[in-house]
């Protein structure tokens, strides 16, 4: 088997070196019967100055796209608010403008202006680019009328990275017609296919008072603005520039630690260094980047959570380095997790002494490839890590792919070199029965053993239907007992898991307060590779309603079984025993106030039995936004847990409050408190955009913990003071 899957995989690296065109695909898209949008070349002596007025000569010279179509509240009807785009560009640049009329521009919502912030309150514009015109990855961004900027990569099969910050700029200037965009992207800032005959690209505005969404292209419902097959076509892009496709990015940075209690004999910890990355585009399609002594001072914390299963939690990526190009290393089961490099177990950063990465596209193949080194830290072994992925793509929205991670400590004699091979697939379509989506995926897995032990393989296969009304599907998945990707994520193994799903969602036509309701659920069905069963769990949505408001609320119910098959301490002196059988069944109500408001809630309430007993979970999440630029988020958690082995209770508190000066500088103060670990954490993040690509950060964090005896005060755990500053040179 490991023969057949090296062969499969090589198979799939062998071609990436020939580099030929997609003449066939282009023409194919091109004759596709899609919107056309022209950009306007600018003249060699013309400039766009950035102010969010469009009265250069080249916006007067450029071509409108043309009417939105409504999508929501009513399918395919005339928006009540018009809205106009245009493109124009040089050599070095694609600037787009867009005007959103507005007919009561007082009411305009824009209370957000913190970078890549999710704009679930407010007005926004976003667009999206298939720079390759390949249909199926592409860049989002998005806007709003307090001149918010927002991006994200878009990978194969829906997958995103919001986390990417590409180097662009833009004003927002709101008047009595509205608010008017001005959009400056350099081609730098893009990967791009430089003999494609045209780029995929759509736009989307929400006026959210309305709860109205308008899309240029694509408005069926099974389409939308990130499905790039249904993109319209932007042409006239031709004799562009990525410059010398080279960047430098130095930082500096220094930070100051001190430990328990403030000592005064243990010296404080005071560190300053230098380091940085540079980037080489070796094709306007294909990325090399290089770092050198990496820092991650910046990063935020992670979002605090109670963990009550048998099963470690998945905490996402939040490091710049790893970050871009994520979206070219995605694999359908998390071979490949970068939190395992340069971070312990326990979440703490590890020296990491450099790398270099490579993404990007050859032709009709993605390649993404990693090496890191990290160093000898607080008794961690250096490491040397590898990744390499590619995906081949095939017709038009489908790809067969490969991966290979490797981990190596430099003390072989400590610690073996483990690694881990995959091949996967995706077939999907737009078209089937006419306008519907359907897509099937499978993956196959090995993991390297110290010794011939077997048991190392995991693969499964998914049908998907995922469609407005109807939404089905039916996975299955086994994941062997001796699988162990080590540069991945795996919170269980010895396991077969079926997954099947069906949800209907009508929408009632012109009703005058309900948008959508739904029904349906989805069965977890986990046993061992003895087909025992070990975990079921039916989640059952017995009634969900939408309303054109933005408010909704959803009633379910959840039928469980637990076996378990290691002895289970769920909490402090509570050891549930090995072998034991639960069947027990959940109820649960949640909803949300639209976050429109200035005011707006999020109360979920679930009781009923667990395990050996009962169990009741009350949350409650409040948005505040008393005005623009000043957003609090506020969150309690609190389990209530009777079982026959003993009774306990957790509590978590989160508080987490945005000051945006502007959409270039803003301050975030995360609070957050569990009484599992009775850590009170406190991280204050200051970000000041100097220009798009030079930032300063200032981050300060401390850690109290809550002592045992009622009568003690919080204790210092630990504080750190951190200042960087990274600066862009584009050449």
């Amino acid at each position: 088997m490991r023969r057949i899957l090296f062969l499969a995989l090589a198979s799939c690296l062998w071609p990436a070196a020939r580099l030929g065109a997609q003449q066939s695909a282009h023409v194919d898209v091109m004759r596709s019967g899609r919107r056309v949008l022209t950009a306007e070349r600018m003249r060699d002596d013309e400039k766009i100055l950035l102010d969010g007025r469009l009265d250069e000569p080249a916006w007067m010279r450029a071509t409108s796209a043309g009417e939105f179509m409504m999508q929501d509240p009513v399918l395919g009807g005339t928006p009540t608010e018009s809205t106009e785009v245009r493109v124009v560009f040089n050599k070095d640049h694609l600037y787009l403008g867009v005007i959103c009329h507005d007919s009561e521009p007082d009411k305009l919502l824009g209370n957000t202006r913190k970078r890549d912030e999710f704009l679930s309150a407010d007005d926004r514009f976003m667009w999206t680019m298939d720079t390759f015109l390949n249909q199926q990855t592409g860049y989002f961004f998005e806007m709003n009328p307090a001149g918010l900027m927002a991006d994200a990569l878009m990978g194969p099969g829906g997958s995103n990275n919001r986390e990417w910050d590409g180097i662009w700029n833009a004003r927002v200037r709101q008047s009595e017609i509205g608010w008017v965009i001005e959009i400056d992207i350099p081609f730098r800032t893009l990967a791009f296919d430089p003999n494609a005959p045209a780029w995929g690209i759509n736009f989307q505005r929400t006026v959210r008072r309305k709860n109205e969404e308008l899309l240029w292209t694509g408005h069926e419902r099974n389409q939308g603005l990130r499905r790039m097959s249904n993109a319209g076509l932007l042409v006239g892009l031709e004799h562009v520039s990525q410059g010398h496709g080279l960047e430098v990015k130095p930082y500096v940075a220094g930070t100051i630690a001190d430990g328990p209690g403030r000592v005064p004999e243990v010296p404080r910890d005071t560190t300053a260094d230098i380091g940085g990355e540079v980037t080489y585009n070796i094709t306007p399609s294909l990325r090399a980047v290089g770092t050198i002594n990496t820092d991650f001072a910046e990063t935020e914390v992670d979002t605090r959570r109670v963990n009550l299963t048998r099963f470690p939690l998945f905490y996402p990526e939040k490091r710049g380095f790893f970050l871009d190009g994520a979206t070219f290393f995605d694999f359908q089961v998390p071979a490949f997790f970068s939190r395992r490099i340069g971070l312990d177990a326990n979440g703490q950063p590890q020296r990491v002494l450099g790398g270099a990465k490579l993404t990007g596209q050859a032709g009709r193949f993605d390649l993404g490839a990693l090496y890191v080194r990290t160093g000898e830290d607080q008794g961690a072994l250096g490491e040397d890590f590898l990744v390499a992925r590619i995906r081949r793509r095939v017709l038009r929205q489908s790809y067969v792919g490969g991966i290979y991670t490797g981990r190596a400590t430099r003390d072989q004699t400590a610690v073996p070199t483990r690694s881990t091979a995959g091949v996967d697939f995706r077939l999907a379509t737009s078209t089937f029965r006419g306008r519907q989506n359907l897509e099937a995926t499978g993956f196959l897995g090995i993991t390297s053993l110290p010794d011939e032990a077997g048991d190392n393989r995991s693969f499964g296969l998914r049908l998907g239907y995922p469609n407005d009304v109807w939404d089905a599907g039916m996975g299955f998945q086994e994941v062997q007992k001796n699988v162990n990707p080590t540069v991945g994520f795996l919170p269980r193994s010895d396991y077969r898991q079926y997954s099947p799903e069906l949800r209907y969602n009508p929408r009632p036509r012109g009703h005058e307060w309900i948008r959508r309701l739904g029904f349906g659920g989805e069965l977890d069905l986990y046993t061992d590779t003895k087909n025992r069963p070990v975990t079921r769990e039916l989640d059952l949505t017995v009634a969900r309603v939408e309303m054109h408001s933005g408010d909704n609320v959803e009633v379910s119910v959840v039928p469980s079984y637990e076996r378990l098959e290691d002895e289970f301490t769920i909490s402090t002196g509570i050891t549930l025993p090995e072998g034991s059988e639960y069947t027990f069944t959940r109820y649960r109500i949640s909803g949300n106030t639209a976050n429109k408001r200035i005011i707006s809630l999020q109360p979920r309430v679930e009781w009923g039995s667990f395990l050996s007993g009962d169990r009741t979970e009350v949350a409650l999440g409040m948005g505040v936004r008393p005005r623009p630029g000043v957003t609090v988020n506020l969150s309690y958690e609190l389990n209530d847990v009777d079982l026959v082995e003993g009774s306990f209770e957790t509590k978590l508190y989160r508080m987490v409050a945005d000051t945006q000066f502007s959409p270039f500088m803003y301050l975030v103060n995360n609070l957050q408190f569990d009484s599992v670990s009775r850590v009170l954490g406190w991280q204050s993040r200051f970000r000041w955009i100097l220009t798009p690509g030079n930032d300063i950060f200032f981050v300060y964090t401390q850690n109290w913990i809550d002592p045992l005896d009622p009568a003690g005060r919080f204790m210092t755990l630990d504080r750190r003071g951190a200042a960087k500053g990274v600066y862009t040179r584009r050449f």
